[in-house]
């Protein structure tokens, strides 16, 4: 009989069916990279993004890749809490960020859907390891 875990990781993959592996995966992702990434986030993880408003007296200090960072941490760290297993949620950081950061270049090497596409495939590779 299935039996959720008390404890962190939110799920133990030995004890969840794989299908629903694969969907907290991919709802994980939904969250982290679209719900829980805010505006300020969006933009400023970009570093060729500069704010419209600089206070009078202020001058502008690049903050991306502490924007950047923070978001890849948070997608790794839903795959580690999801799947238990710290190189997956590792890993995912360091492609998440890698990934995100050749989106936001100005040479258009990425798009949103390529984008997209690289972070399915991670979740699907955990899926087929796990």
């Amino acid at each position: 009989m299935f039996q959720i875990p008390t404890f962190f990781p939110i799920a133990n993959v030995l004890m969840i069916p794989r299908f629903e592996l694969l969907f907290m995966l991919l709802v994980g992702h939904a969250l982290a990279d679209m719900a829980w990434q805010p505006e300020a986030m969006a933009k400023g993880k970009n570093r060729h993004f500069k704010p419209e408003y600089i206070p009078k007296g202020q001058k502008f200090v690049p903050c991306w890749p502490y924007w950047l960072t923070a978001h890849s941490l948070i997608n790794g760290g839903l795959v580690f809490l999801i799947t238990g297993n710290i190189g997956f949620g590792v890993w995912e950081t360091v492609v998440h960020w890698i990934t995100d950061y050749t989106k936001c270049s100005d040479k258009g090497i990425l798009n949103p859907h390529s984008d997209q596409a690289i972070h399915i495939v991670c979740k699907l590779l955990y899926w087929h390891f796990a």
